[in-house]
């Protein structure tokens, strides 16, 4: 194919222009100057260097775009539109609740991998779709579009390291340096160097260009297709509102569209004037190669070997996790494991162990490891990434997105709640069931026993979109046979009667505290029902409303989390309309280092705490 000219190119870039002023003047909202200033990078990039089919944007073997500064949106759509993925026309719909153009851009469109607009996430996203590549053999190329603005997040640099660590040479970035943020000037304004020097420290390959310069972008964008070793930066200089005189390098213009009528009508005819006649052909887009199918997913529930555990063994859930995890790994190759230098500790190492081509490190930058598993999510693969749950915390925004992509990322977070012990408050998490159960479409699963643990790995890897395990430190009894199924949404009753007086619903550790109280309330003559509630979001709604209409309607919950948003709102939500009293024992205060014992009991939710409750309502 003969490539396009550099004039074709520049009037594509104006075409972009155009459609980016004319979809937010109509929209009313919008950011047309971030979306002007990146114009010539995008008419270059998808009109002579990516290879994809704008028919069919999921291809396997196309090269992916994943636009970083997502409020760039605008001219994302008008770029697509110009590729022939839709009417050119139908960029006028932006933003419309009728409309899958929406303000940022989500999966929700077929040529959008991740959702961005949190700005510092873009990156890590190609990273993994750069490692996606690998792992499939293909020589597809990622390409990510930065902001100077959003590079003052810390998670732009941890994804920077990572990406150098494992010599992405097949990931491209582009920093768009347009000077300006919201507020003001951005900490470098046009200090292009400043950026190129930074990435050089980081390992990267970084190269300096005129942003508008089409002969610049070009040779840049084929020297980072030469390299071999190191990932790429093409650091390009650009003037935010390139284009219309009246905001072009401009403070103050951030998210503001022009007005419909004679500002925006002036600003459009001042672009259309750029356009250069010509009769050089229109671009022809390269087609990526023969499409490669990694056929159907296996039955991972059906076919995960059972576990392998005796009565009598003490087996932390944190391990099982481990073995279970290596186990998956044997049924298909689309299952990748991550790690953010805890593996010896979340037992993630064992898969690393089997199948080390597939285990990813991040060292210590939780975000860039969840970001990294979104874009290899995006792209097929089946992602585990795993750290305490503390850790998880940090990379919160990364698990909300990872939500609004609709990702099928499999968090798993270990070390959680007081029953860590004597480490302290800063690694308890007790707060990480709120934060999952607050992700829409997220699956929260909690394991009591190892068999249950195994079990919950290869329900994760069935179950679509996001999922969360919260696995434990103490090691734990087995409470299960080896053939039992744990269907999510689903709950198992440990210890029934006819006479119970309450229902206990524990997970994780505060379901062997419930059984405790089981024991000790009997000795009283006191009957309870106990409940393993292993699967939190969905939770068993009519499990629990039968366990409640038999126990007098009284749920006591107990959890090592704190009160808000855990296992106790979860079963209050389920049984609000029953007439029930759920009373909830959770951790109420931030605790302090201890032995666990010590401290589930410190802290109100001991075997002792629940007898006591229990005592305490049935003696009125």
């Amino acid at each position: 194919m003969t490539p396009p000219s550099n004039t074709v190119l520049h009037n594509l870039a104006t075409q972009l222009r155009i459609d980016s002023v004319r979809s937010t003047t109509e929209a009313g909202s919008g950011h047309p100057t971030t979306c002007l200033s990146a114009a010539d990078i995008l008419a270059v990039l998808f009109f002579d260097e990516l290879r994809f089919d704008p028919m069919d944007p999921q291809h396997p073997e196309a090269d992916r775009f994943v636009l970083s500064k997502g409020h760039a949106a605008p001219i994302l759509y008008a770029a697509w539109a110009a590729a022939g993925a839709f009417p050119r026309e139908a960029v006028m719909d932006l933003r419309k609740i009728t409309s899958d153009l929406e303000g940022h851009p989500t999966p929700r469109l077929p040529f959008v991998d991740v959702a961005t607009g949190s700005l510092g996430q873009g990156l890590a996203a190609g990273v993994g779709i750069a490692l996606n590549a690998r792992r499939i053999g293909s020589d597809y190329r990622a390409y990510v579009m930065l902001g100077d603005g959003e590079s003052a997040e810390g998670s732009v640099w941890e994804a920077a390291q990572v990406a150098a660590n494992h010599n992405l040479d097949n990931l491209c970035a582009i920093t768009d340096v347009n000077a300006f943020g919201q507020s003001r000037a951005t900490q470098f304004a046009h200090d292009v160097e400043a950026f190129a020097t930074r990435y050089r420290a980081f390992g990267w390959h970084a190269i300096v260009i005129d942003g508008h310069d089409i002969a610049e972008i070009r040779t840049a964008l084929a020297d980072a297709r030469g390299m071999r070793g190191r990932p790429t930066m093409i650091v390009a200089k650009t003037l935010k509102g390139k284009g219309c005189s009246i905001f072009e390098d401009k403070d103050n213009w951030h998210g503001k569209p022009l007005k419909k009528g004679a500002e925006a009508d002036a600003a459009i005819a001042e672009l259309d004037a750029q356009i250069i006649p010509t009769s050089d052909p229109a671009p022809v887009i390269a087609k990526p190669a023969t499409r490669r199918s990694e056929g159907a997913l296996p039955d991972f529930v059906a076919a995960m070997p059972a576990p392998a555990y005796k009565k009598d063994d003490l087996v932390a859930t944190r391990e099982a996790y481990g073995t279970a995890l290596a186990s998956l790994g044997a049924l298909d190759h689309r299952i990748v494991a991550l790690d953010a230098d805890v593996k010896n500790s979340t037992f993630s190492d064992r898969f690393e162990k089997v199948f080390p081509e597939r285990f990813y490190q991040t060292f210590i930058a939780e975000q860039a490891m969840i970001g990294a598993a979104m874009g290899l999510a995006s792209r097929g693969a089946i992602a585990f990434p795993s750290s305490f749950a503390c850790f998880l915390e940090r990379g919160a925004d990364f698990i909300r997105m990872a939500g609004i992509s609709m990702l099928n990322i499999k968090l798993c977070g270990s070390h959680a709640g007081i029953s860590i012990g004597e480490d302290g408050p800063s690694q308890m998490a007790l707060e990480d069931l709120a934060m999952a159960r607050a992700v829409p479409n997220c699956t929260v699963l909690y394991p009591s026993d190892a068999v249950c643990a195994e079990r919950m790995v290869a329900l994760a890897a069935a179950t679509p979109g996001p999922v969360y395990i919260r696995s434990s430190r103490p090691k734990t009894p087995i409470l299960y046979s080896t053939s039992e199924q744990f269907p999510a949404g689903g709950s198992k009753i440990l210890r029934q009667s006819d006479k119970d007086v309450a229902t206990v619903v524990g997970a994780g550790v505060t379901l062997f505290e419930a059984l405790k109280a089981y024991g000790l309330l009997a000795k009283d003559g006191i009957a309870i029902r106990v409940v393993d509630a292993y699967s939190i979001q969905p939770i068993d709604r009519s499990g629990l409303i039968a366990a409640g209409k038999a126990s007098n309607g009284w749920i006591i919950t107990v959890e090592d989390h704190y009160a808000q948003g855990g296992l106790g709102d979860a079963v209050s939500e389920a049984v609000w309309d029953q007439g029930f009293t759920v009373q909830r024992l959770a951790v109420r205060e931030i605790p302090r280092s201890g032995g666990p014992e010590e401290l589930l009991d410190r802290y109100g939710i001991s075997a002792a705490s629940i007898a006591k409750a229990v005592k305490a309502r049935t003696k009125h």
